[in-house]
């Protein structure tokens, strides 16, 4: 789901202090832990962001003060809170889990589902469709200890179609470790493996030891844990016994000042350890302040919402789609409008490929391979496509479009393809730089007064011109290397940042 980076993402907002305890409520009641626990993982100082999935899909993430995603839903309207792996790590068995060998960790994190024959171990006996699971590296050692959630999704098939062997997908993954969900928290690297401990009803948090102090826990970790990718699923998916019945194990005692895993605070902030970033310098201190002050700015002016639309085209082709599958032609369309409209026309013609489900049997109607199939290309090169890939060639047979619609003004509406902003740094004669933008006025940006806030921002020389080999538009020209302050200027006009492009360029000397 995140194995491509958000199509939009809105500036994020802290959470009142009302919305966290309903949000801690609906967490505590969701998966059965205590308010002590529900602290832990819905801490003080969490923000919401609103996102686009790349597959157009919209969602809410629920971020801690330090900018890592904690929890996230999925869909218009979706009630389901989804724990990343972030969460996980303070709570290993907050989920069932779903144990995998070493090799197939990198698949995962690739955007790969889990296959049943993938799956090693189950840490309950019973699972059903669509419930939540943790995937975690198989591990030859203790059953009182697991290695961490390293990928987050829901289950596809129940525990005894796991146990026969069968083939198919196992899991959907929704989240996982370093995708880019993940990398826009501090990317810290896993914890290595935790001791389990009884689940009292949820009160006690599994990876945990012995108290370090009154408002911190220490975790523990055995030093000598080997992988066994060699294991079968059929001989270990009864293996292991419910996590609620695995008794504690005798690990050694680490020393507090020097932890070799994460040690999570009262507030649910992480500590330095081994395995994270060291103390912060006060440098780093002061930059973090300067940003986050930067951003409750930008968080005060609304972003732009910014639509990219198509509309049918009978000199492509693709109008005939459209009235063929009894869709209006003259009407713009959004990505995800025309996703429907694709799913409608497969299911209606039945051309969902009865082997592998996620393919199209193209070749079959000849009205959609007439439209997906590009000029100069062989029909049978596009005899079996999948459906994203259906609706993407449809797009590109369709007249671009887009809107754009600012706080305080009309939405503008126009033909074409929306090009972000460019920003690039050119330099010349060996050492003269100067920041280029140009792509602006879309944005309901103008030059004039532009080049007039960046002169007084960045404390340079300033110009407009005509954006040389372009018919309209400008082109604004600021001396030096301006990058950072022209995205910031950008971003505090409203601009989504990923309609921003940034480069630098070497000039001839």
């Amino acid at each position: 789901m995140f194995k491509k980076p958000l199509s939009n993402i809105k500036t994020s907002a802290p959470l009142r202090n009302s919305d966290r305890r309903k949000l801690k409520q609906r967490v505590i009641q969701a998966y059965g832990i205590s308010p002590e626990l529900g602290d832990l993982l819905v801490p003080d100082g969490l923000m919401s962001q609103k996102v686009v999935t790349y597959s157009n899909d919209p969602g809410v993430l629920y971020l801690s003060s330090e900018g890592d995603p904690l929890w996230f839903t999925i869909g218009k309207g979706a009630d389901d809170l989804i724990p990343t792996v972030y969460t996980l790590w303070k709570k290993y068995n907050l989920l069932p889990r779903i144990s995998t060998p070493e090799a197939v960790i990198p698949i995962l994190v690739r955007g790969a589902d889990l296959m049943i024959p993938g799956v090693v171990q189950v840490s309950t006996p019973t699972v059903l469709p669509q419930q939540l699971v943790s995937i975690v590296q198989h591990t030859d050692g203790s059953t009182s200890t697991c290695g961490p959630p390293l990928a987050v999704g829901r289950l596809a098939v129940d525990s005894n179609t796991l146990k026969t062997g069968a083939k198919g997908k196992a899991v959907h993954v929704l989240q996982t470790w370093k995708d880019h969900l993940f990398d826009m928290g501090n990317k810290v690297d896993p914890p290595g493996e935790m001791e389990l401990k009884e689940d009292e009803g949820g009160d006690d948090d599994a990876p945990q030891s012995e108290p370090s102090g009154d408002d911190e826990r220490q975790e523990t970790v055995p030093d000598d844990v080997a992988t066994d990718p060699n294991r079968t699923n059929g001989a270990a998916s009864n293996a292991l016994p419910p996590a609620e019945s695995l008794a504690p194990a005798s690990v050694p005692q680490i020393s507090t000042s020097a932890p070799s895993e994460p040690v999570f605070s009262k507030e649910g902030k992480i500590c330095p350890g081994r395995s994270y970033a060291p103390t912060e310098t006060p440098a780093e201190i002061k930059q973090e302040k300067r940003e986050k002050r930067e951003e409750e700015e930008r968080s005060k002016v609304r972003e732009m919402e910014v639509k990219e639309l198509w509309k049918p085209h009978a000199a492509s082709g693709s109008a005939k789609f459209f009235i063929e599958g009894g869709f209006d032609s003259s009407v713009l369309y959004s990505y995800s409008e025309l996703k429907s409209a694709v799913n409608k026309y497969v299911d209606a013609r039945q051309l969902t490929n009865p082997q592998d489900r996620s393919y199209v049997n193209v070749g079959t109607d000849e009205v959609l391979l007439s439209t997906v199939c590009a000029k100069g290309e062989a029909p049978e090169s596009v005899e079996f496509l999948r459906q994203q890939d259906i609706v993407q060639r449809l797009s590109e047979n369709m007249q671009s479009w887009y809107e754009v619609q600012a706080e305080g003004k009309d939405a503008v509406l126009k033909k074409g393809q929306l090009t972000p902003i460019s920003v690039v740094v050119k330099v010349r004669q060996g050492r003269k730089a100067s920041t280029l933008v140009t792509g602006f006025e879309p944005f309901f940006l103008e030059g004039e007064e532009m080049a007039d806030e960046l002169r007084r921002l960045c404390a340079c020389a300033t110009s407009v011109s005509p954006a040389p080999g372009k018919a309209s538009g400008l082109e604004v020209l600021v001396q030096g290397k301006q990058i950072k302050a022209v995205t910031e200027f950008l971003l505090s006009r409203g601009v989504p940042k990923r309609w921003i492009e940034a480069a630098a360029l070497k000039g001839k000397k």
